[in-house]
């Protein structure tokens, strides 16, 4: 990301708003990532109540930590997720060693074996995590077409319109982009 992209400084100047306490850039930081978030606190959580407590303490501590945001280290969409992801993961930590630790005083009990369900969240969370990394480093192109399609729910129609891009191009990037993706997967797993 040498020099920076133009989305790159659009992101960095959003979140100097947010850290300046700008009203505005709140709304607009929750409304770009808001569902996101809320898709991988509602598959970590237990209830929806949880869920939705857990995406206000996100956007607080992406409030709290503004500041700290560097689009040299990561795209803002890899940030938002990687905070929201240690919240999460934090979260779930604590929640769990207050039950457990209730259970073995209301009962005695000594079985702290881990919820199978928590462990295969945690396991979703690491790939997102782990997924987030890969498409933050992908050709400027490629990462917004997939960010937006993917992850912001647009058509490849309007992410053309917006970008002022021929739809083929954007079809092109798309295309090139997964296979990026599917490469780099089978190598870390190979």
């Amino acid at each position: 990301m040498a020099g920076g992209s133009e989305q790159d400084r659009l992101d960095l100047a959003l979140m100097r708003r947010v850290a300046s306490n700008e009203e505005a850039a709140v709304a607009e930081l929750y409304d770009r990532f808001g569902s996101l978030v809320y898709r991988m606190a509602f598959q970590a959580m237990p209830t929806r109540a949880e869920a939705e407590d857990a995406v206000q303490e996100v956007f607080v501590r992406l409030w709290k930590t503004a500041d700290r945001y560097d689009p040299q280290r990561a795209a803002l969409v890899t940030w938002v997720m990687l905070i929201a992801r240690r919240h999460l993961v934090d979260k779930l930590r604590r929640s769990r060693a207050r039950v457990k630790a209730s259970s073995f005083e209301e009962t005695g009990a000594t079985n702290t074996e881990p919820v199978g369900a928590d462990t295969s969240r945690m396991e979703q969370d690491e790939r997102l995590a782990s997924l987030m990394q890969r498409v933050a480093v992908l050709p400027e192109l490629q990462r917004t077409v997939v960010t937006r399609a993917y992850l912001g729910g647009q058509t490849l129609r309007q992410i053309g319109e917006e970008l002022n891009i021929p739809l083929g191009t954007i079809k092109s990037a798309l295309s090139r982009a997964l296979m990026r993706l599917r490469e780099r997967s089978s190598e870390e797993f190979a």
